[in-house]
């Protein structure tokens, strides 16, 4: 794995962790407000570096099927939220969506 995929794939996980906390920022949890805070910001860098060696029209759909799968199992598992087998199809086809870009442009 490059430099660019590896910055890229944490960026989607620390999308992930921003994207699944908003549920928990508020002004009662001021430090859980940074924490989310200074994933977002990181989650930008490290994008930024993925597209310093990457092509934008990969990197950010990546980076963006990432965070949409991530918070969608973390919507599932940790926060009850409703599943069903159109759903897990739709979240099939993201992630098929992401391997094809990896794979497809030999980036």
């Amino acid at each position: 794995m490059t430099g660019g995929w590896l910055a890229l794939l944490l960026a989607g996980l620390l999308e992930i962790t921003w994207a699944s906390g908003l549920k928990l920022v508020g002004p009662a949890r001021p430090l859980v407000s940074i924490g989310i805070l200074t994933a977002m910001v990181l989650s930008f860098v490290l994008l930024w570096l993925a597209v310093r060696t990457l092509p934008v029209s990969v990197a950010y759909p990546v980076w963006t099927g990432i965070g949409a799968v991530g918070a969608f199992v973390v919507g599932v598992t940790v926060y009850n939220e409703p599943v069903n087998a159109f759903r897990i199809l739709c979240v099939v086809v993201i992630v098929l969506g992401i391997v094809g870009l990896k794979v497809g442009g030999r980036a």
